[in-house]
Parts: C-alpha cells; sequence; structure tokens
C-alpha cells in the first residue's frame, strides 16, 4: 500500500515485548489494561479516572496494548484516552437517560436477534469486544460474560431467519463479532450464506481499530469465502489510524469486502469540522467510506459526551462541498424510543412553491429550480404506501411536555416481534469467544 504514511506506535512499556507477541492478537487480549496498577505503569491517572477505575458496577474496563499505546501520556484530554479510559463523570445521571435507548430489546423476537427494519435484522452473537468504549450503546449487556449468548439462543437467531423471508440483509455485531472463536465465526456466516434469502452479510466490528493484527490472511481468506459481505467499522479520531490500521484495511480491501465507517459524535473529542474533515480525508485514503456520524445516544454514563444537534449539523455544513462527495457521512440520530435511524441535514432546501423550489449551496449561493407543472407519476410511485401526518398539536407535547415521541397508529403491533423476556442472566451459558489466555479465566475458549 502506498501514499499513506500513517504512524505506527508502541508505548515505552512495551519495549521489550517481541514482535511475534506484539504482532499476536491473542497475546493483544490477553495482556489488555484494566487496573489503576497496569494504568499507572503506562500513563499517569488523573484523579478523576482512578475514582471512576475504583467504583463499583462501573462498565468494564479493557484496553489493548496496541490501543494504549496511542494515547498521548501527558495530555489528559487526549481524544483516544477520553474514549476507553473512564472518568467519574460516567456517574453522573442526566436527563432522559435510558438503559436501552434504542428499545433493541422491545424489537426482538428472539434473544440476541434485533428486527426493527422491514427486510434486515441485526444479529447480536457475543457480548464481548477487544477494548470497551464509554459511550457504548448497549452497556446493558456488553462486556458481561453472563450476559451473552447461548447455542441453544444462536439456533432460534437462525430458524427465526429461515422462516422470515423478508429478510435478505443481517448485520453481525455485539459486542465484537470478530473477538469470536475463528470456527464459531465460520460456522455462523456460513450458515447464514445456507439460507436462500440472505442476499447480504455484514459485520460491525471495531476489531480493525483496537486490534489491527487480528485482520490476518486467514480471517480474510475466510471471509471471502461468503460474498458478498461488507464491514463496517468505527474510528472516531484521526489519531487512531495508523499504519497497522491501514495495512489491516488493505488486506480487507483487497478481499473484496467494501468497507466503511462509523463515528460517533463525541463532545471533547470530534465535536470540530477541521477533526472531521481530516478524519473523512484519512479513512478514503485507505479506501474506507465514511458512513454515519452518529449523535450520542442516551446510554447511562455518556452525559458528558453527548453535543448538540445544531453542533452536527456544523459539522455537515464544513463537510458538505467542501470536500468529495463520497467523503461525506450522513448524520444520524438513532432515535430514541426505538424509531431508528433519522438523518438531520442542514437546510438547503429554503422555500417552495406548486413549481418551483429555492435552494442554497454550501457557499450560500441561493438558486431555483423550476419543477414540471405536467408530470405524472409512474404506476409505482401510485402504489407507494403513504401515512398521514402526526397533528401539530403532538409536536407541542414534544417540545413543552414529557411525551418523549410520537408513535403512529399500529405502530407498537408492527414492532412488537415477539415481546418476550429473554434477557434473564442466570439462563446464560458460556459460548467460546477465543480470545487467548485471557486474564479472566470464564474469557478463555470453551466447547459449545
Amino acid at each position: 500500500m502506498t501514499n499513506t504514511p500513517f504512524p505506527s506506535k508502541r508505548a515505552p512499556f512495551y519495549a521489550d515485548v517481541p514482535d511475534e507477541q506484539w504482532n499476536s492478537w491473542r497475546w493483544q487480549l490477553s495482556h489488555r489494561i484494566n487496573t489503576p496498577e497496569e494504568f499507572e505503569k503506562i500513563l499517569p491517572l488523573t484523579d478523576s479516572e482512578r475514582k471512576a477505575l475504583s467504583a463499583a458496577n462501573l462498565f468494564r474496563v479493557d484496553i489493548t496494548p496496541y490501543f494504549i499505546s496511542l494515547i498521548d501520556p501527558n495530555d489528559p484530554d487526549d481524544p483516544i484516552r477520553k474514549q476507553v479510559v473512564p472518568t467519574d463523570r460516567e456517574m453522573v445521571p442526566f436527563t432522559a437517560m435510558m438503559e436501552d435507548s434504542l428499545a433493541e430489546d422491545r424489537h426482538s423476537p428472539v434473544p440476541g436477534l434485533v428486527h426493527r427494519y422491514p427486510d434486515r435484522v441485526l444479529m447480536l452473537v457475543t457480548t464481548q469486544c477487544a477494548s470497551y468504549c464509554r459511550y457504548c450503546t448497549r452497556s446493558r449487556i456488553v462486556g458481561d460474560p453472563a450476559a451473552t449468548f447461548s447455542r441453544s439462543e444462536f439456533e432460534m437467531q437462525l430458524e427465526y431467519l429461515k422462516r422470515t423471508p423478508q429478510v435478505r440483509d443481517v448485520l453481525l455485531s455485539g459486542g465484537d463479532p470478530l473477538v469470536l472463536a475463528p470456527k464459531l465465526l465460520e460456522e455462523l456466516i456460513s450458515r447464514l450464506r445456507e439460507i436462500p434469502h440472505i442476499e447480504i452479510i455484514r459485520i460491525g466490528s471495531r476489531v480493525p481499530v483496537f486490534l489491527p493484527m487480528r485482520v490476518t490472511d486467514e480471517l480474510t481468506d475466510m471471509l471471502q469465502k461468503y460474498h458478498p459481505l461488507w464491514l463496517n467499522f468505527h474510528v472516531n479520531h484521526p489519531n487512531e489510524i495508523t499504519a497497522e490500521l491501514a495495512q489491516a484495511c488493505d488486506r480487507m480491501t483487497r478481499a473484496g469486502i467494501p468497507l466503511g465507517n462509523q463515528s460517533v459524535l463525541l463532545a471533547g473529542v470530534n465535536d470540530n469540522v477541521h477533526i472531521q474533515r481530516k478524519l473523512v480525508h484519512d479513512l478514503v485514503r485507505m479506501r474506507v467510506r465514511p458512513y454515519y456520524l452518529y449523535q450520542c445516544d442516551l446510554v447511562e454514563g455518556a452525559g458528558h459526551f453527548r453535543t448538540p444537534v445544531a453542533k452536527g449539523i456544523e459539522i455537515m455544513e464544513g463537510l458538505r462541498g467542501h470536500t468529495s462527495g463520497y467523503a461525506v457521512p450522513t448524520y444520524i440520530i438513532d432515535a430514541p424510543g426505538g424509531g431508528g435511524k433519522i438523518p438531520v441535514a442542514p437546510n438547503y432546501l429554503l422555500s417552495m412553491s406548486d413549481h418551483k423550489i429555492i435552494l442554497r449551496n454550501f457557499e450560500g449561493f441561493i438558486t431555483t429550480y423550476e419543477e414540471p407543472v405536467d408530470y405524472k407519476p409512474s404506476d409505482a410511485a401510485q402504489y407507494s404506501l403513504k401515512r398521514p401526518e402526526q397533528g401539530q398539536s403532538g409536536l407541542l407535547g414534544l417540545l413543552e411536555g414529557d411525551q418523549l415521541f410520537i408513535k403512529p397508529e399500529g405502530f407498537d403491533q408492527v414492532h412488537e416481534r415477539g415481546g418476550i423476556e429473554h434477557r434473564l442472566k442466570d439462563q446464560r451459558k458460556w459460548v467460546p469467544l477465543g480470545i487467548g489466555d485471557g486474564k479472566d479465566s470464564q474469557e478463555k475458549e470453551q466447547e459449545v
């Protein structure tokens, strides 16, 4: 791969680790950092961080040696540090905070399968990750070995997909699918590929960012057997882009795997148009398409990461027209209450009449577009689904009252795909994760 002078870093603490071990993904997983004593060997902790690391019931902490090496130990505001090292601000509640802000459990017809959209599903295959983001949407289950998914639940997911022919697209997520034992990961993908109506398989993973050495030739050789297969990962700041990540991306793209990036807008990390512009430019240099920029979810512990939506719109204004169109992500709010992803954009449409619209461009240039007066829609357009508009009185309730959302008639009936309670931890069984000789005995690879 040429013309990608990205850095490669290793913290001084790991200077004597042989390259063979450093480049082993199993070694990286089994030497993750999670205690105050381990942190202090690599970077001095602040009082806020030390307090959080000593707190009970804190969301799980684990950082790979590779990823913690990207942190500037002398900068308490380092953008990578903020994403993975906890502070006592995680313990501060905020208005509208929710445990399951996206209502995923309510859209689960069987354990671990979220069927929110008509033709695609989210398949949660593990609760474990290589490292843990402090703003995790699924912190209610992610990181908890007792809350992972059993073999019987995996079979229930497959059976649901087999009998639901409208599903054509399956997204594997979790946790992170790429921390699964290699044999289990291939079994999951191969059995999905056997279902005739499953057209697309996608993987959502932060492993290439936390653990790029996991993207081996063996992994890409396996994945390319099951095309069409897509992979989206998660980079929030240019400092996360390294020579190792670039090499991992190169292996995946050479295997024919289209790559996309999903960022989260985070206060103090990437809430700046100049950072976002450098990020998308670095991504496209690695042949990664910026896909989504998410507004931070209303999840417990993430209040200090939230920005006003106006900040996201401001950033989009600074990208659209100021850089290549394929480098501009879609700014998304994943609607609280289970409404799904809603795109939010600057207002480029200023006004409209029955035959003309008024538009502005990124420079403030204002123009008109004359619309046809004799347009006749095609037959397909005549049969499109239409919903009645909601009354304006309901919007006032959202703005001034305690009401959080408006549901169209029949919304609950459509989206209650089973309505069963299935998150009972005492019914959990462990599944193999294939993460080497981890510090926790329950994380070692076991038979299903």
